[in-house]
């Protein structure tokens, strides 16, 4: 995964989206992440996704340095947050770490179709 392939799943889930990369060219840049890319969804909840390192590759394999993990962190009114029981991420934490491409799809799908008023019905149960 890349800053640019993260922003691309992001923007066709009907995000908006910012990015910006960490790590320069040069192996010695202060940053510890590679990138970080930050979605809004319509429904008012959000996505921070940070790419702490980068995975360097044979040129065979592919080309470039990217990224196979990542740690995506669920926003709610800016907030870091769990989501509401029955889904299998952010279960009593607010970031899930080592997230793969796949994974990383199937929560935009689950954060971008929640309606958010399930939030207030879980306060209101005890539940969240």
């Amino acid at each position: 995964m890349t800053e640019d392939s993260v922003r691309a799943l992001l923007e066709a889930a009907g995000a908006r989206v910012a990015s910006r990369g960490g790590r320069t060219d040069n192996y010695g840049a202060p940053r510890e992440f590679s990138f970080e890319v930050r979605a809004l969804f319509p429904n008012g909840l959000g996505l921070q996704i940070v790419a702490r390192q980068y995975n360097y590759r044979d040129p065979w394999e592919t080309g470039g340095r990217v990224n196979d993990l990542v740690d995506v962190a669920l926003l709610r009114g800016n907030a870091y947050s769990p989501l509401p029981r029955g889904y299998a991420w952010f279960q009593g934490r607010d970031e899930e770490e080592g997230v793969n491409e796949a994974t990383l799809r199937e929560i935009i799908a689950v954060v971008r179709d929640l309606n958010p008023k399930i939030f207030k019905l879980q306060e209101l149960t005890g539940d969240l």
